[in-house]
């Protein structure tokens, strides 16, 4: 059998391949709430065989939020929906993980079809805060710079959430520490200018992200995986570094945290991406080896040979794909042909299987 889909067991999860479904925002949900979308879009990736779905960036606070239509965890009322969702993709064999957000500066922007572009509380937006007054653009309303008191609300809305994760029987957390929200706001400092002890050296730009992982694991127990998405680089001179990614994943590790989604960028509008297939897998391959913390490469990996390559080179332990698994809910079917093994269909699907490729 590939790696791609042999088992992996992380904590007391066990994942019947090695395939993720990247938490993707929808901007689909009122006031937080999820919705038959939500329960359609997940459950169909259920359904077509991914190991492992985690839902899309649930921000903790009202003011979280990248925009209105984000889903949201900060009320006992959304645990419902949330918990139908969570039955019914553990019903078809996969697990149910949830990413747990805080947009930061990055917040109060409105959804991608209508342009993306911030909206004032005149329009109906919020004021957004974050380490310091510095906007994600030249032309955005500077965020408010968090003090201690709103820096011990973002741990209490964290622990809030942990907690409501509990009761929705998600079965892993990932904290969203990546892609220019609040934790990498804190951790680079092209966005944080702190003196205090959140600001100035390594150490401290990556302290809140500290006490929120020490927070979760203690109500999280030992025995759930624990995953932190990281943006192994900011792609900018004088950013967060793969170097500083190494040394955080580390730390990581010793705070009993499990795996590192190793994603890149967002951070500064400037930043240059060299975009090519598999472009980020260098970052999780480099913690891997220098750490030994299981990793997660995701970034324009489209085939399935491509992704069992990545694991048989022990550059990854799962395989995270967002845009493939859009275009392809039921991906892992595919691949299983494609690599000449057999999994389980749906028994609803078992009509339409193809056969085995002769050799």
């Amino acid at each position: 059998m590939s790696i791609l889909l042999s088992p992996l067991t992380i904590k007391n999860v066990s994942l019947k391949n090695r395939i993720v479904v990247s938490p993707m925002c929808q901007y689909s949900a009122q006031d937080g709430y999820a919705n038959d979308w939500h329960l359609v879009h997940l459950g169909s990736r259920a359904v077509g065989g991914s190991a492992l779905i985690i839902q899309e960036a649930t921000s903790v606070s009202p003011e979280g939020r990248i925009s209105a239509g984000d889903l949201g965890i900060w009320s006992d009322d959304h645990i419902p929906f949330l918990k139908r969702m969570t039955d019914f993709i553990h019903q078809h064999g996969s697990v149910a993980g949830i990413q747990l957000a805080h947009a930061g500066r990055k917040s109060s922007f409105d959804v991608p079809w209508n342009g993306g572009k911030q909206v004032t509380v005149e329009q109906g937006g919020w004021a957004t805060v974050a380490p310091s007054a510095i906007p994600f653009h030249d032309h955005d309303i500077p965020p408010v710079a968090l003090d201690l008191i709103g820096i011990k609300k973002i741990k209490a809305d964290f622990k809030a959430a942990t907690l409501r994760s509990i009761a929705a029987g998600y079965k892993l957390i990932e904290i969203h520490a990546a892609h220019g929200y609040l934790f990498h706001q804190f951790f680079s400092p092209l966005s944080n200018q702190r003196t205090d002890q959140y600001g100035g050296s390594f150490e401290n730009r990556i302290r809140l992200l500290l006490e929120v992982v020490d927070q979760t694991r203690e109500l999280w127990t030992t025995e759930k995986p624990l995953f932190v998405r990281i943006s192994a680089t900011d792609w900018a001179e004088g950013g967060w570094s793969p170097e500083d990614s190494i040394r955080l994943a580390a730390i990581l590790k010793k705070k009993d945290v499990d795996l590192i989604d190793c994603s890149s960028g967002g951070n500064v509008h400037y930043q240059e991406i060299p975009l090519s297939p598999g472009y980020q897998v260098q970052f999780s391959a480099a913690i891997r080896k220098e750490t030994g913390i299981l990793t997660g490469a995701v970034g324009l990996i489209t085939e399935a040979v491509q992704a069992e390559k990545i694991l048989q080179a022990g550059d990854a332990d799962l395989i995270i794909l967002a845009r493939e698994l859009l275009r392809d809910p039921y991906f892992p079917l595919r691949a299983a042909f494609e690599l000449d093994d057999d999994i389980n269909w749906p028994d609803q699907y078992v009509r339409a299987k193809p056969r085995k490729k002769i050799i």
